[in-house]
């Protein structure tokens, strides 16, 4: 890392690799799957020149595992995937949430399902992200809509990830993931990191699963003469299995909190004209500045037009977005599948707004124009005087 920064012309995929090491990755498990195989080449390289671990395991089953071993030896750890990798992942996913493991899991997504579109775009596993694993859960899944972004969000991710102490989702997408932008890396010096604390208690008193709000606290790592158990099943406060009703309401009670607790601190939206808007546009991803070129363009014709996007989708922002919706008669959701979100925004505004979907499953971008039709309908739609 240069110590000034560094101007470089990347790919999404090659930033979310540098901003991976950027916030300490040392070990990386995965397997190779299109269109995420860029993050997994350039780690297998740098990783080792940083005294790093990079270990190409015989599926994204036991990548996911190998990526939570780590995690709980006390590595920042990751992997990448597609669609299909992402797939086989969730049952582990849902053991480092409910065994309380942090580790980022960057999901560049193509078209499915099945083995769908390897080399085409596609936003389809929004919903796949959040509900994916079986049970109750906390999930938090962040969005990039460019390089730059590629590399500030995966390092947000191992930084949620650690104080959170549970997997962190990175949705690219194959458009994001594969084009190129020209960004400046920040120096070292310019990054915020959240390091994993460690208890300074006796072992006898450790608890790894302690109750209120104590996932912001230390963390013991195996091998430092700490014992509690990283535990699938439902357990007590140092991971030892339960099945006492007072635990287990306790045990969900605390993964539930971690997310609602904090929504305030961890929403992270860009607004533009929001404010008096009769037409809101809810975008993400790539589909996203397609969108913002489409709004912008309507507002030089005069158009009252605002543009919502979430960089974190999970959890979804619901009291911002119900803020942006108080003037909007209608609400534009351009999306590369069959309408996953827009059923997110319905829900949020509850009949207020007129909400339209605009579906793109062909593998292809969105161009600003389709956007900017739509725009100009709702407003032709839209009672004058």
């Amino acid at each position: 890392m240069n110590p000034k920064g560094k101007v470089k012309l990347l790919q999404g995929n090659e930033a979310a690799a540098e901003g991976a090491l950027a916030a300490g990755c040392r070990f990386f498990g995965g397997y190779p799957i299109t269109p995420s195989t860029e993050i997994a080449e350039i780690l297998s390289e740098k990783l080792p020149q940083l005294g790093g671990k990079f270990v190409q395991m015989e599926d994204e089953i036991a990548s996911i595992g190998a990526v939570i071993g780590a995690s709980a030896a006390g590595v920042k750890a990751m992997t990448a995937t597609s669609g299909p990798g992402f797939s086989l992942m969730q049952e582990n996913l849902g053991y480092a949430s409910m065994g309380e493991v942090p580790c980022v899991i960057v999901n560049v997504q193509r078209g499915g399902p099945s083995t769908g579109l390897p080399t085409k775009a596609h936003q389809a596993d929004m919903m796949q992200a959040r509900w994916g694993t079986h049970g109750d859960h906390s999930v938090i899944a962040l969005c990039p809509f460019s390089v730059r972004e590629c590399f500030d969000l995966t390092v947000e991710a191992f930084n949620l990830s650690e104080q959170y102490r549970l997997p962190v989702i990175v949705l690219l997408d194959e458009i994001v993931g594969h084009m190129r932008e020209k960004i400046e890396i920040p120096a070292p010096s310019e990054i915020v990191l959240y390091e994993r604390r460690k208890p300074d208690c006796p072992p006898s008193e450790y608890k790894h699963y302690g109750p209120g709000t104590s996932f912001f606290g230390p963390m013991a790592s195996f091998g430092e003469g700490y014992r509690f158990v990283v535990e699938g099943l439902t357990h007590d406060e140092k991971g030892y299995a339960t099945n006492r009703p007072d635990e287990i309401a306790n045990k969900m009670q605390r993964l539930k909190e971690k997310i609602e607790l904090n929504r305030e601190k961890l929403i992270m939206i860009r607004e533009e004209e929001c404010a008096g808007a009769e037409i809101l546009v809810f975008a993400y991803g790539s589909t996203a500045r397609s969108a913002l070129q489409a709004v912008r363009d309507a507002r030089k014709e005069g158009i009252q037009v605002g543009f919502f996007r979430p960089l974190m989708v999970w959890p979804f922002p619901e009291e911002p977005l119900k803020k942006a919706l108080c003037d909007a008669r209608v609400v534009i959701v351009p999306e590369l599948n069959q309408g996953q979100m827009r059923r997110e925004v319905e829900r949020m505004n509850q009949g207020h707004a007129k909400v339209i979907g605009i579906e793109q499953v062909n593998g292809e971008m969105m161009i600003p124009q389709r956007i900017l039709d739509e725009i100009r309908a709702a407003q032709r739609s839209l009672p004058q005087g």
